[in-house]
């Protein structure tokens, strides 16, 4: 009986450790990614490539909301992703790597130059195209992709370069957002919906004001926060974001150092939402989106110019702007580099900053109406981010020594 105990034990153990593994939840998404391809390509498994173009229809009274199966993914679905990042982005500003100025200062110009530069390098190659409104593509990391990759190295790698690229990834998730609610709107902007959104925030933070850690409470305000803002033409996903940043962090004593504890309903949501996001959320987006069909027919003639722009925005922009801007933050005297880590690992880091894919995709199907122009774009994204995914992670193991592992 107390055998099949511990092993029950180590089961739900190893069980736990697979569902919060952040490299168990990057290999799910390549195998899925390698699936949709796949799809794309065979006809014998074309029914799954179709799948995410059938309708689904959801009334309300007299209402009816007709979508794609691929966009109640990328609009509904993807506002819970969303929201799981924001919840991390709260929890990072509030008590993690970006919650004092000096903690702050070198991931938020890693990240700003990890932005700058990729736009910069696709904005030289699509300029008076028109692909040139693609420029937001090649800015983003893929985070869950990332920190996968990075967990591979195990021990080997120095923990300050992994809190570096945690902190980098979050800021550039601000980053991903800001230009997303502010280049890449979904529909034509409706104002009196933004009003009736902004209220609904005012409301929420009222909520968090007096007190209230109901679950049910911030659900129904949530729910209703994502409708307007979906019929406001902003991207629905920003929805996730703001509802995030209105949680309660503090616990029922009103400590907010304390917030890892399980009265914190910001803890408990995130932790609650992390194997969702994971292991559904993210799988199905990948599924319904990373379909690129590779058609020598539909890809003959000149190249289209979304591809150099990709291709080199994320394999070298990134890298050199996480690099060229991490020295300036440390030669100013605003920052200094984690202990145990050296230049030449943050250029290595800065390769796998080059892993676009989840927010690369998103912002593609935001950015081009142009199928061809679509299926070039997400053809360089998930090539470039193979490439840096494998670079990123030879630079890593070279640039590290066997003989200062951190236990």
């Amino acid at each position: 009986m107390k055998r099949m105990k511990i092993y029950v034990l180590r089961r739900r153990v190893l069980m736990h450790r697979l569902l919060h593994s952040d490299m168990t939840g990057g290999v799910l998404l390549l195998v899925c990614a390698v699936v949709a391809v796949l799809a794309a390509n065979i006809p014998a498994m074309g029914g799954l490539h179709r799948l995410w173009d059938t309708v689904f229809s959801v009334s309300f009274g007299d209402s009816t909301l007709s979508m794609p199966l691929r966009a109640w993914i990328d609009d509904v679905l993807m506002a819970v992703f969303f929201f799981s990042v924001g919840l991390e982005i709260k929890r990072e500003l509030l008590v993690g790597e970006l919650s004092t100025r000096k903690k702050a200062m070198l991931p938020m110009f890693a990240a700003v130059g990890g932005m700058i530069f990729p736009a910069l390098i696709y904005a030289a190659f699509n300029a008076g195209t028109v692909s040139s409104g693609g420029w937001g593509i090649p800015m983003a990391t893929d985070i869950a992709f990332a920190i996968g990759v990075l967990s591979l190295l195990g021990t080997r790698c120095p923990v300050g370069l992994k809190v570096l690229l945690v902190a980098l990834a979050v800021v550039d998730d601000i980053g991903a957002i800001i230009v997303l609610a502010l280049f890449y709107p979904s529909h034509e902007i409706h104002l009196i919906y933004l009003v009736y959104a902004a209220v609904t925030v005012l409301a929420l933070l009222a909520v968090n004001k007096a007190g209230i850690r109901s679950v049910l409470v911030y659900l129904i305000l949530g729910v209703t926060l994502f409708v307007f803002v979906f019929r406001s033409g902003v991207h629905a996903t920003i929805a996730g974001v703001v509802l995030a940043m209105t949680i309660p962090a503090r616990t029922s004593k009103g400590d907010v150092r304390a917030f890892t504890g399980p009265d914190s309903l910001l803890c408990r949501m995130e932790a609650a939402l992390h194997p969702w996001v994971n292991f559904l959320i993210m799988p199905l987006f990948a599924l319904a989106n990373a379909g690129v069909m590779i058609d020598p027919d539909s890809l003959g003639g000149p190249m289209p110019a979304v591809i150099p722009g990709i291709f080199f925005g994320l394999l070298f922009g990134k890298p050199l702007g996480i690099l060229v801007f991490s020295w300036l933050a440390v030669k100013l005297g605003l920052a200094g580099l984690p202990e145990g880590t050296k230049w030449r690992q943050v250029l290595a880091l800065g390769i796998l900053g080059g892993i676009g894919f989840t927010m690369s995709i998103f912002i593609d199907n935001l950015a081009f109406t142009d199928a061809r122009l679509i299926n070039a774009g997400k053809l360089a994204i998930l090539a470039t981010s193979f490439l840096a995914a494998c670079a990123g992670l030879t630079a890593l193991y070279m640039t590290t020594n066997k003989t200062k592992l951190i236990k």
